[in-house]
């Protein structure tokens, strides 16, 4: 829900109040359940401890059950911990955490932000023990959803001006480059951009123009190295 790039990381700090309350209207709350439903059964069955990198406001982490949300605006993160999430401020590019201390890492709506979304997959690569599992959940840019996103931004969106959306071919090259291997998906929003969304099923696999779709990756027994922290 917010990300480690530090332009969008103030956006996201003087916006926390108004974004977090869009997911309590009507649009948001059947987007957030969405996206939900096409998580939890990715999330489900793994390991602990479980961390949350982009966590913002924590309504996800809480909502998957989550253990530890990281981000770096704070003011979202204040939020996270009235939801009953244990808060860590930092960046997901350098995760501030021991290698192997995670069963399972989530990354939801947070690489189109990352100003290196090469080096928070290879971070969590480094923190998650072999066999774990890391859940990225991404409105992919060859979707309607995408294209109707980064034409806000590029409109100048308070917040979608700060993101570089992908399509999902590079989120699959982002992910084998980190060394993970890709266990399962899920997708929804199948249905175009609009005001009032609708409820729809979660379906299985990584649907051609869907405008939300989770991957869920196996971290391998043999990392990549760290990225550089010259």
């Amino acid at each position: 829900m917010s990300t480690p790039g530090r332009p969008a990381m103030r956006a996201f700090d003087e916006l926390a109040d108004r974004y977090d309350a869009w997911y309590d209207a009507a649009a948001g709350r059947v987007l957030f359940e969405l996206e939900v439903g096409a998580l939890r059964p990715l999330v489900a069955g793994t390991a602990g401890p479980r961390l949350e990198v982009g966590a913002g406001s924590g309504r996800f982490a809480a909502a998957l059950g989550l253990d530890v949300g990281l981000d770096l605006a704070g003011a979202a993160l204040l939020l996270a911990r009235s939801r009953g999430v244990t808060v860590v401020r930092g960046a997901g590019e350098q995760l501030p955490f021991r290698a192997g201390a995670f069963g399972a890492l989530a990354v939801v709506l947070t690489l189109c932000f990352a100003g290196d979304p090469a080096g928070m997959l290879a971070e969590a690569a480094r923190v998650l023990r072999p066999g774990g599992r890391l859940v990225v959940g991404v409105v992919p840019l060859d979707s309607a959803w995408g294209r109707s996103y980064d034409q806000q931004g590029r409109a100048g969106h308070p917040v979608y001006r700060h993101a570089r959306f992908l399509t999902l071919a590079e989120h699959r090259r982002l992910l084998a480059a980190a060394g993970f291997r890709l266990v399962g998906s899920r997708s929804t929003l199948l249905q175009a951009p609009s005001a009032e969304p609708v409820a729809e099923p979660v379906r299985l696999g990584a649907a051609a123009g869907a405008g939300f779709v989770a991957f869920g990756a196996a971290a391998v027994a043999e990392r990549p190295p760290a990225p550089s922290q010259a």
